[in-house]
């Protein structure tokens, strides 16, 4: 007798453990590639968003710690030191704005309050008006946006033409006026509780049509999806079609404008502040600080130059860290 023709060999049965094994392993590939996932590997291969979110994450700290840090360094933002001042200029004593161990920015003219501690509690300031502004303007964008997206016809009209006319409307012009009649005490508030109060909101109101556009756009996309129909048809609400079909799928374009967002937010609370109609004196503010500078920018830069490169650098890094956020999470819209 002849032997037969395709006699097996052991390679081409593989065990049950190798198969097993690569059962497994695809298994945690699969598992491991969540959106989530993928979005933080795109963002740790861009280094500039990273180091901009390290020093954002770095201001925010130093914000919250500002008592501490002062203390530490043992500085009070609001004590004067007239005895580092010049009787006659009125200026620090000493080569770049009085900087010495005891005081690492050095002093402001004319008071002796020290810089560093300054900076500290300005950055609660302009970090405080820029999240929560931020916050108000996201939850209102969102709401009218998803629902002027959603609904359509007269409802979306009404919506659209109220973000028309926020978006021309002369946004500091107003904030200027409606701070200066505000009253010294409202809602348990008084002085620069008031007015972070009052910035807080109007920032926020109207910077939602910024959003609001975003979010109103992507809603007439998601809208048409398949799975908004296949929850109608199943019987689906509105209020259940809206909050979990569409809003989830809305989380990524929602946070890459909040990160775009917060920077100029800063910049507007700064504005104010430079204009004399941010938080009052002696409270400290990054735009209050410029604005006081301009009188000796000749004869101390430093006291200038400080407060803008904390302007610029917070900026500089919520802009890196949007961007890269917004590459992340929107690879289709990368530069």
């Amino acid at each position: 007798m002849t032997a037969p023709l395709h006699e097996p060999t052991a390679e081409a049965a593989p065990s049950a453990a190798e198969e097993a094994a690569v059962i497994s392993a695809g298994a945690k590939a699969v598992q491991g590639r969540s959106l989530g996932r993928i979005a933080w590997e795109r963002l740790k291969r861009d280094k500039l968003a990273l180091s901009g979110g390290i020093v954002v994450l770095f201001l925010i700290v130093v914000a919250v710690l500002a008592p501490f840090i002062a203390d530490l360094v043992g500085q009070d933002p609001y004590a004067h030191n007239e005895e580092l001042i010049d009787p006659l200029f009125g200026t620090p004593k000493g080569a770049f704005g009085g900087i010495s161990s005891d005081h690492l920015l050095g002093v402001e003219p004319v008071n002796g309050r020290d810089i560093f501690a300054r900076i500290l509690y300005g950055a609660r300031i302009s970090l405080l008006v820029g999240f929560l502004s931020a916050i108000v303007a996201v939850i209102l964008g969102t709401v009218l946006g998803i629902l002027a997206g959603f609904f359509g016809g007269w409802v979306d009209s009404v919506i659209s033409r109220i973000m028309d006319g926020l978006l021309a409307f002369p946004q500091l012009l107003f904030i200027i006026a409606l701070v200066s009649v505000m009253p010294n005490q409202m809602l348990g508030l008084t002085g620069t509780g008031v007015r972070l109060f009052v910035m807080i909101l109007v920032i926020g109101f109207f910077g939602w049509p910024y959003i609001g556009r975003v979010v109103r756009g992507q809603t007439l996309s998601l809208r048409e999806r398949e799975y908004v129909e296949a929850a109608r048809s199943l019987g689906a609400g509105r209020l259940y079609i809206l909050f979990k079909e569409l809003l989830p799928n809305l989380v990524a374009p929602i946070i890459v404008y909040t990160t775009m967002m917060i920077p100029t937010n800063i910049l507007t609370e700064a504005a104010l502040s430079f204009l004399g109609v941010g938080v009052k004196p002696p409270t400290a503010s990054w735009g209050q600080m410029l604005s006081n500078a301009i009188d000796y920018y000749k004869s101390d830069p430093t006291y200038m130059v400080i407060p803008g490169v904390a302007i610029f650098i917070t900026v500089l890094a919520f802009n890196l860290f949007g961007d890269g956020v917004r590459d992340a999470l929107d690879p289709k819209g990368s530069r």
